[in-house]
């Protein structure tokens, strides 16, 4: 074969492989691409086997209202918004919570939950019973959590985890004097272990509000997402979902 009739197969070479990964990159409109965790008890978790939980369902239920097929991604929560931002999937339900600094780079929707932060010590430990006792000491955190922006702005030096499980470990193992999460994870955690070897030490003083979070130029997205929203809202079924993990309604 000649240089020439070389060149020319590699060009047609190069041009069908671009034009089938172009064809595979489409996305389907009719499928929502939802990334969570699928280890964060009871919000995204697996169940014999299946993914389910209080995020799960209710992007379930938005993908319902939007007429779209919602496909889950399960994504570490440390990863989980470079998988959002290189486009693995299109939005993230796993309670994001809603601060100026997502704000500002995603585009965040009304929020369904509405909880508060606690911190978590060992049984037997009298040391921390406020947020201003956590300076000086070691929390475990996922590192990208808000709830590790709340330890580390008290003075904590932070040790990064995978999820609240691993931090517990930590805990008990003494390893760490503390870890900081959301009451409703805490509270459903000690309810299916029965964990007596640690106790809510202390609140945060704050409450917090999560979000489902898209990319910054998918506000159109968000905007649908607000509107079916406002539907289960008004239909009753974030309330019934609140109900069904949580025994209170925690969507408003």
């Amino acid at each position: 074969m000649t240089v020439r009739k070389l060149l020319a197969a590699a060009v047609l070479a190069v041009v069908a492989a671009t034009g089938l990964s172009a064809c595979s990159s489409d996305a389907d409109p009719n499928v929502l691409k939802v990334g969570t965790e699928g280890t964060y008890a009871p919000f995204s978790y697996q169940d014999n086997g299946a993914l389910t939980g209080y995020d799960v369902e209710v992007a379930r239920a938005v993908g319902e209202k939007l007429g779209k097929r919602v496909e889950f991604v399960q994504t570490p929560w440390d990863s989980i918004f470079a998988g959002l931002e290189s486009k693995r999937f299109d939005l993230v339900a796993n309670q994001v919570t809603v601060n100026p600094e997502r704000a500002a780079k995603y585009s965040l929707s009304q929020p369904y939950t509405t909880s508060e932060g606690v911190i978590v010590t060992k049984a037997d430990d009298t040391t921390i019973t406020s947020l201003a006792d956590l300076a000086g000491k070691t929390t475990a955190q996922s590192s990208t959590s808000n709830w590790s922006k709340v330890a580390a702005g008290a003075g904590a030096k932070v040790e990064a985890v995978e999820g609240f499980v691993q931090a517990v470990q930590l805990l008990k193992a003494g390893r760490v004097d503390a870890t900081v999460n959301d009451t409703l994870a805490v509270g459903e955690y000690t309810k299916k272990t029965g964990d007596t070897g640690i106790k809510i030490a202390a609140k945060t003083g704050e409450t917090s509000k999560q979000a489902f979070a898209a990319r910054k130029d998918d506000a159109a997205l968000i905007a649908d997402i607000d509107k079916a929203l406002e539907q289960l809202r008004a239909d009753g079924t974030l309330t019934r979902l609140s109900e069904k993990y949580f025994g209170t309604d925690v969507s408003k």
